[in-house]
Order: structure tokens, then C-alpha cells, then sequence
């Protein structure tokens, strides 16, 4: 495929899946992380993937800043801290296989049922167990939206309350994944070898126009609508990761 082939396509996913969180604060990266891994190596699929990602999420958590619970976020910063050294400790990173096989997976926690687990981020810990899990799944694996979902599904916040947290954790997230990515292909191929910052300065007004978009579509469904939605879309969005890692497709 050509160099021109495949930023068309990057830039026309990245305004379809900003559209997609927009609406739903997710499932819109797991299908970018999908196609970005591909058509370019895991590195650099990552770091596109968190640049674009940190920039719409951003720009989510300010069209919704004054739902933004503040106090969840930093209690879930405390988490994602211990996440971040274990995983410059470990050095592990996946190939593109492991990296469809674990968004499919993920995509899957959202039908565990509520009799199973009992999260809830404004429970004492809970935030910061959050932070730590969330941050060490999206590191690895691109995305971590249905796991973070599981935290917010029974909690009394309004979806605009969670739309806008999960933007603004997800912005310290991706912004940790870019530089845990960068640090080894700086190390081996220098600055050169990151992704053309053309590429980025591209897709961050097809970003903003997607998440606005979303924000619209967000504004006329109710919050019943708004979860029962999500799941769905989720769960057919990780069946078709699962069989991309199996080969099938």
C-alpha cells in the first residue's frame, strides 16, 4: 500500500472514530488501534494511536470540563503512577497479533456481570485500582475503554459526568503510552523513526470535528440508551479483533 493510500485511510478512521467516542467516551480507539496495527508496526501504530487519541480525548474533556469529577481523576493518577514503573520495569511489548488478541478480550469485559464484580470509582480505592489497571492494559494493548467502563456502569454519575472523567484519564493514558513506546525507537533508530509529525497536526482537526460530532449525537440520547448502546457496539467491535488475531480475517 502506498504511503498516500494509507494516510487517507488513517485520516478517514480517525474522523469515523472520534465520531464513535464522541458519542460513547469509547470504542472508537479500539477500532483505530485495529486498523493503525494494520497497516504500520506496533510502535508506530501506538504512538499515532496516542497522539491522536490524547488530542480528541482532551478535546472531549474540555466540551464537558465543568462535568469533570475532578477528585476521581486524581486518586486515579495515584494508580496509573504505580503502572507506569512497573511497566518501564518489565519492558515487555506485545506483537500485532497479541495486540488484536487482547482487544478482542477486552471488549469482552463489559458482560461481566454486575454480581461478579462490584466496581464503582467513587468507592473508596477503587479509583486508584483503576488508575493502575486501566494504565497498564492501555499501554500494552492500545485501549482500555471497556475496562474502564466496568468502573463507571454503577455509579450514580449522569453520562455526561462519565463521558467527561473517562476523556481526562484517557488523556494521562495515551500520553504515558506515548512515551513508553517512543523511548525504545528513539533509543534504536533516533528521532528520525517516530511517526511524521505531518501525520498528527493532519488528524487533530478531524479529531475535534469527529468528537463534535459525537457530542451532538450524545446530547439527544438518554442515559439508558447511552449504556445499553455501548455494550453492543463494543462487543461486535471485539469479535472482529478476536478473528483478525486468529487469522480469519
Amino acid at each position: 500500500m502506498t504511503l498516500t493510500a494509507t494516510t487517507l485511510i488513517i485520516l478517514a478512521t480517525v474522523l469515523v472514530t472520534t465520531f464513535i467516542s464522541g458519542i460513547f467516551g469509547m470504542a472508537g480507539g479500539i477500532i483505530f488501534m485495529g486498523v493503525l496495527a494494520a497497516l504500520v508496526p506496533v510502535a508506530t501504530a501506538m504512538i499515532i494511536h496516542g497522539a491522536i487519541q490524547m488530542v480528541s480525548n482532551g478535546y472531549r474533556a474540555f466540551l464537558w470540563r465543568r462535568h469533570i469529577d475532578w477528585k476521581i481523576f486524581r486518586r486515579y493518577a495515584l494508580g496509573s503512577l504505580a503502572a507506569v514503573g512497573l511497566l518501564f520495569a518489565l519492558r515487555w511489548r506485545p506483537d500485532s497479533q497479541m495486540v488484536y488478541l487482547m482487544l478482542g478480550l477486552t471488549t469482552l469485559l463489559v458482560w461481566l456481570p454486575k454480581s461478579v464484580v462490584d466496581f464503582d470509582i467513587q468507592k473508596r480505592f477503587q479509583a486508584e485500582g483503576a488508575g493502575f489497571a486501566v494504565q497498564a492494559l492501555n499501554t500494552v494493548a492500545g485501549v482500555a475503554g471497556p475496562l474502564l467502563d466496568l468502573f463507571f456502569v454503577r455509579t450514580d454519575m449522569t453520562r455526561h459526568a462519565i463521558v467527561a472523567t473517562k476523556a481526562v484519564t484517557q488523556v494521562l493514558a495515551h500520553f504515558v503510552k506515548i512515551i513508553f513506546w517512543s523511548v525504545p525507537v528513539i533509543a534504536a533508530a533516533g528521532l528520525q523513526a517516530l511517526p511524521p509529525a505531518w501525520l498528527i497536526a493532519a488528524a487533530i482537526p478531524l479529531s475535534m470535528l469527529g468528537t463534535t460530532l459525537g457530542g451532538k449525537v450524545l446530547q439527544r440520547m438518554t442515559d439508558v440508551n447511552f449504556k445499553r448502546g455501548m455494550k453492543y457496539l463494543v462487543t461486535a467491535i471485539g469479535l472482529v479483533m478476536l478473528l483478525k488475531a486468529a487469522g480469519i480475517l
